[in-house]
């Protein structure tokens, strides 16, 4: 029979979401980057076609033979499943978006589908530094609008990550151990030192 025990215990496994007023910022931030996100994806996705039209063609990233959307556009790298990458950006960043103006609007999402989003996320904050790790050190070129998308798929990824740690999606235990350093806002000074040496590598090798 169950007691008042077992019912504490039962409750203090239960993860307790954050109000939902500490998520506004981390929501803009989702929102704004997104934004920002797709519309580079759109740009090199028209770029793509262009470029396939006419492989001569000269596209508006093109300053340099180091800093060029054309050269990396070349590569193996810039078409891994098939078709371009920045068409992904096209399909992701319009969920991100829906996901960020619904929670602004007040939207609770279960769960399983901020566990999953985090997940599909995850990949793509991966996919995305392999693709600079790529252009960096194999290919030997910089694609300007790739880099932002690099940087906005890592705000977008932290912000993610600061909402799914404040609700307890990934489990109490990290909830209790995290939230103190959310509460000093670690996840944002870590963004902006991730940024900062994405922008420090770029100059050192390229400017």
């Amino acid at each position: 029979m169950p007691t008042d025990i077992d019912a504490d215990l039962e409750a203090s496994e239960v993860p307790e979401a954050a109000a939902p007023g500490r998520h506004i910022g981390a929501y803009v931030e989702m929102l704004i980057s997104s934004v920002i996100g797709l519309f580079a994806s759109l740009v090199l996705s028209i770029e793509a076609v262009t470029l396939a039209a006419n492989p001569a063609a000269v596209l508006s990233c093109d300053f340099s033979s180091k800093i060029s959307c054309g050269v990396v556009a070349e590569t193996w790298q810039a078409q891994l499943f098939g078709w371009p990458n920045s068409f992904l950006g096209l399909i992701a960043e319009p969920v991100v978006i829906t996901v960020a103006v619904a929670a602004l609007g007040g939207v609770r999402f279960p769960r399983w589908f901020m566990l999953t989003a985090q997940a599909i996320y995850t990949l793509g904050f991966v996919f995305a530094w392999w693709l600079f790790y790529q252009s960096y050190f194999v290919i030997g070129a910089l694609c300007p609008w790739c880099l932002l998308i690099t940087v906005t798929t890592t705000l977008v990824f932290m912000s993610m990550s600061r909402v799914n740690i404040l609700d307890g999606n990934f489990g109490t235990g990290i909830q209790r151990a995290l939230t103190p350093a959310l509460s000093w806002w670690v996840d944002v000074w870590l963004s902006i030192l991730i940024i900062a040496a994405l922008a420090a590598a770029v100059i050192f090798r390229y400017l």
